[in-house]
């Protein structure tokens, strides 16, 4: 059964997603500045300092950002 700190975390990236869709949706922020938010979100994971489970932690947000770039969930790509 998920945690309830699993489910604030999925419920987190849901309603941020929902928010890069509309934004560009609405045309607040282009598709480049968008990707350019998730590559900055994975970098500071990906360079976030800490022990050794902190590192890995980071290391597995940065993968799924990433991956979430990959599958083009924030943006409504044409």
């Amino acid at each position: 059964m998920p945690t309830a700190s699993n489910l604030a975390g999925l419920a987190a990236l849901s309603i941020c997603e929902a928010l890069l869709l509309a934004m560009n949706d609405h045309k607040l922020l282009p598709e480049d500045e968008i990707m350019g938010v998730l590559r900055d979100a994975t970098a500071a994971h990906e360079n976030a300092a800490g022990t050794d489970a902190e590192r890995e932690t980071h290391q597995a947000v940065a993968d799924l950002i990433t991956a979430i770039i990959a599958g083009g969930n924030s943006v409504r790509r044409s």
